[in-house]
């Protein structure tokens, strides 16, 4: 009679494992499914969208999806009604839309060429035998091609009229007026032509070549990467500064991206960095390899929080406290995103969680840090206490080396550091996004082929004043050591 139950008990536990091996089985039936799939489309070159956004229906879903989750865990007194107060926390800036009334009105700064169309019949009798009643004027915008002038710098020689005409007689002249590029063929209008043209407008160098050949100009590309090297010494002063006054702010942003550098034998690898002091500074620097030496060169004498990704580069700087770590919840997020089609329950569950969060930094983003950290704590410490919970519960389900596995793992390692947010209000929940709409990349990218040379890189390898159209210039008068243009129109 004994043995009846133990033979129950294991045909139970068999049971057990079989019904485990088969949920396992199953699993990984997806995952190699799903990349088949990726296979295919790769050799078809297809790509998926990389946007990392739900659609409106499933935002939606997401919503009632976190009051769920939340209400299946103790927070603390916050129930599902006060989700729907986060939701609605979440308002647009409020602004008054005028009427369409068709074209709008040209700027006025533009200047303005008056043309006058007489008719025909005005034309053949004159003027004098007609009398104006009125006018109709219509606008136009035309475009003045760019052109390319040459100034003229005239150094008169002058000697005093009582001098001495035996003895030694001191010759007065005015120095040249100083330039970017000492001795430089391009004066500062045209090098800052070509910077703009190249960082911000992104053309490259050989259509630059191109762009001014057409112009009337020839102007090696060579040339102007000779340009560009020796005003990144020239700017140097400025970039060092613009570096002094980033390690003063509360925290930073950086990360690197690898590209490929040419070389005589073949490409290698460097990387980029860039570290952007929030409305302040981007920050852009070249180190030819990715490790702990790089970090120190970029971040040498820096105290304070680090918003970066959880590379095992930055960990020594955390190690004697002058830095400290702050995680990047959009980071965080991309795991999940990467496992919506293989666990599209489980990471939908995970990223209305996170969704929550980036709900209620979007409602709180002009308050003030004050206010801000107050909100975080009654409102956004449950979501993230609730998250965690729900990761440890679900670590035991997820199979190894799976992208939900992944996921779970990344979030539970860096909790310590996605929790910073809630200590300072002054914190972001991600890395600071749209550093190009920063209005200084220029100046950045000077700052980054400042550090290629520094790091040993050629600049071969790296890279691969205004005057009217129509102002005649007869002569140009300027005072010694003066750089500013003053046209004096012919007459």
């Amino acid at each position: 009679m004994s043995s009846v139950p133990s033979l129950d008990e294991q045909l139970a536990e068999l049971r057990d494992k079989v019904e485990h091996l088969a949920a396992e089985r199953d699993q990984y039936r997806k995952l190699y499914i799903e990349a088949l799939e990726l296979c295919r489309k790769l050799e078809r070159g297809i790509l998926g969208p990389k946007r990392e956004k739900l659609s409106p229906n499933d935002a939606q879903l997401a919503l009632s999806l976190l009051a769920t989750l939340l209400g299946e865990h103790e927070r603390g007194g916050a129930s599902e009604d006060a989700i729907s107060d986060n939701a609605a926390v979440e308002r647009v800036r409020e602004h008054t839309r005028r009427k369409p009334t068709g074209r709008k009105p040209l700027p006025e700064h533009l200047p303005r060429v008056d043309v006058e169309v007489l008719p025909p019949e005005v034309q053949q009798k004159g003027l004098a035998a007609f009398e104006r009643i009125g006018e109709d004027v219509v606008e136009t915008v035309e475009r003045r091609p760019a052109s390319l002038v040459v100034v003229r710098t005239h150094k008169p020689k002058f000697v005093p009229r009582d001098r001495d005409r035996l003895g030694q007689v001191e010759v007065l002249q005015a120095a040249s007026p100083e330039l970017p590029i000492e001795r430089g063929l391009a004066g500062p209008g045209l090098l800052a032509d070509t910077i703009v043209r190249r960082w911000q407008d992104h053309l490259p160098l050989h259509r630059l070549e191109k762009i001014y050949a057409r112009e009337g100009l020839e102007i090696a590309r060579s040339t102007m990467c000779g340009w560009h090297a020796d005003l990144a010494a020239l700017a140097k002063p400025l970039i060092d500064a613009m570096w002094t006054d980033a390690f003063e702010v509360p925290y930073l942003c950086s990360d690197a991206t690898g590209v490929l550098v040419q070389n005589a034998d073949r490409c290698r690898n460097g990387h980029f960095w860039v570290v952007v002091a929030p409305e302040r500074h981007v920050l852009f620097r070249y180190t030819p390899k990715h490790n702990s030496e790089a970090v120190d060169r970029l971040l040498r004498g820096y105290k304070g929080y680090l918003v970066a990704d959880a590379h095992a580069v930055f960990d020594h700087l955390y190690r004697s406290g002058d830095v400290i770590e702050c995680g990047c919840w959009a980071h965080a997020r991309r795991y999940w995103w990467k496992a919506l089609s293989s666990e599209p329950e489980r990471a939908r569950q995970a990223l209305a969680f996170i969704g929550g969060l980036f709900r209620i930094e979007r409602a709180i983003a002009t308050e003030l840090p004050q206010k801000r950290h107050h909100i975080r704590n009654t409102e956004s410490r449950p979501i993230v206490d609730a998250f965690f919970a729900w990761c440890d519960a679900e670590a035991a389900r997820a199979l190894d080396e799976t992208p939900i596995a992944t996921a779970i793992g990344y979030a539970r390692n860096q909790r310590r550091a996605l929790e910073r947010f809630l200590e300072d209000g002054r914190l972001p929940i991600r890395r600071v996004g749209r550093w190009r709409s920063c209005g200084r990349l220029p100046v950045a990218m000077l700052c980054l082929s400042a550090s290629a040379p520094q790091s040993g890189l050629p600049w071969p390898r790296f890279q691969r004043p205004l005057v009217e159209p129509d102002v005649q210039i007869s002569r140009i008068r300027l005072p010694s050591r003066s750089s500013r243009l003053r046209p004096r129109l012919a007459a």
